[in-house]
């Protein structure tokens, strides 16, 4: 996770190792500071991490690029250490001679495909649900109708 700057000049989310490691002790583990704090400027790629971007709460926002800073760090370990290991979805078939198992995850589009590849991945599209709606602002400016 990450903690909030004071809210004056920055009012962005600066990266702490420390409680991202309580958040996720199992990834701490095996992910270095360094490899995390790399994790968190490439979330930022994803997440807008500016006084401007669409999540203005710094706290909702540190939530959010930690799941992000969770799910790339996933991604990028060897299987060995705990990437890619977790399934996501709901199991769609299991055999037990030999071990078998399949998930399904709904129909996906491009985008939220490589969310659900991990857990995190999975918990931050759901969280972000309504980022990604649109928003109707209505024009406040009066108007002559056009007839007079």
């Amino acid at each position: 996770m990450a903690a909030a700057t004071p809210e004056g000049a920055a009012a962005v989310v600066a990266f702490d190792y420390a409680t991202w490691a309580v958040r996720y002790p199992v990834l701490a583990q095996a992910v270095t500071q360094d490899q995390a704090q790399a994790c968190f400027d490439q979330a930022t790629l994803y997440l807008a991490n500016t006084p401007a971007g669409p999540v203005r709460d710094l706290a909702r926002r540190a939530v959010l690029l930690g799941l992000l800073v969770a799910h790339i760090a996933t991604l990028e370990l060897p299987q060995g250490q705990g990437g890619q290991a977790g399934l996501v979805g709901r199991v769609a078939s299991a055999t037990q001679g030999s071990v078998t198992v399949s998930t399904a995850y709904a129909t996906l589009d491009e985008r939220a495909a490589w969310f659900a590849q991990t857990s995190y991945g999975a918990a931050f599209w759901a969280a972000t649900r309504g980022l990604r709606q649109a928003r109707y602002v209505p024009d406040m400016r009066r108007r002559r109708p056009p007839w007079g």
